[in-house]
C-alpha cells in the first residue's frame, strides 16, 4: 500500500541514508517488477524506474500501490514536463533526468517533489544549482574518469550533493564514496539484464547485498579517517 506523503527533505534524507539509487531498465513490465523485488530482497529499499521501461507509468503506479509503504519509488530518464507530470500522478516520490531540463524542475517544484537533474561539466552543475537543484546526478561519470573526475568536480563544489551514475559498481563504490559522492546511481552492474531475463533473481539480490556492504564499509572508513 502507498506510504505517507514524503517531503523533499524526507526523500533527500532517505536517499542519503541508503546511499544507493538502483536504476531499473527492463524490457517488460514483468521484468521490471521482478527486478524491484530482487533489489529490495538485497537490502536496497529505493528504486528508479526509467521511462524506457515499457508502460513505465503503469509500473510506477503498481509499485507505489504494492510497495510504496516501505520502498522509495522514483522515476528516471524523465526528459520533459509531460513525463514529469505523469510520473508524479502515478505516485513517484522523485524524478531523475539524464540531463538538465528546466521544465522538469518546474513541474517538480510546483508539486513539492524532488527532481534530480543530470549534469557532467562544472557549467552544467552550476546551471542546475542556479535553478534550485538539491541533488545532482553526474552522468555518465564512468566515461570521463569515474571517481577521479568526481573528486575533481567536488573541489570547487564541496557542498554540492552529487550522485555519480554510469560505471558505478561494488568494486569501485568505495572510491566514489571517498571522492565525495552523496549516493551512487547503479544500473546494469546491479540489474543484470541476462539474470533478469533468465529469472536468476538471486544474482541481483546478491549484487545488491554486495553493494550495500561496499557503501557501508566505505562510509565507516571515511568517518574513521575524519575522526582521527
Amino acid at each position: 500500500m502507498p506510504g505517507p506523503e514524503l517531503s523533499i527533505e524526507d526523500v533527500i534524507r532517505r536517499i542519503g541514508e541508503i546511499g544507493i539509487v538502483p536504476v531499473v531498465r527492463a524490457s517488460t513490465v514483468e521484468e521490471a517488477n521482478r527486478a524491484v523485488e530482487a533489489i529490495c530482497a538485497g537490502g536496497i529499499p529505493v528504486v528508479e524506474i526509467t521511462m524506457t521501461v515499457p508502460n513505465a507509468i503503469s509500473v510506477i503506479r503498481e509499485l507505489v500501490q504494492r510497495r510504496g509503504g516501505d520502498v522509495l519509488i522514483g522515476a528516471g530518464t524523465v526528459t520533459n514536463a509531460d513525463q514529469a507530470e505523469s510520473c508524479l500522478r502515478a505516485g513517484a516520490q522523485f524524478l531523475v533526468s539524464p540531463g538538465f531540463a528546466v521544465s522538469v524542475l518546474s513541474v517538480a517544484r510546483a508539486n513539492a517533489k524532488l527532481a534530480i537533474p543530470g549534469a557532467l561539466t562544472p557549467t552544467e552543475l552550476m546551471n542546475a544549482q542556479d535553478h534550485g537543484a538539491r541533488l545532482i546526478k553526474i552522468f555518465p561519470c564512468g566515461n570521463v574518469g569515474g571517481a577521479k573526475y568526481l573528486k575533481s568536480l567536488k573541489a570547487p563544489f564541496p557542498h554540492s550533493s552529487l550522485i555519480p551514475t554510469g560505471g558505478v559498481n561494488a568494486a569501485n563504490a568505495a572510491e566514489f564514496i571517498a571522492a565525495g559522492a552523496f549516493a551512487l546511481g547503479v544500473g546494469a552492474d546491479l540489474v543484470d539484464a541476462t539474470a533478469l531475463r533468465d529469472g536468476n533473481l538471486e544474482k541481483i539480490s546478491s549484487a545488491a547485498r554486495e553493494l550495500v556492504t561496499a557503501v557501508s564499509t566505505a562510509r565507516a572508513s571515511l568517518r574513521s579517517k575524519k575522526a582521527s
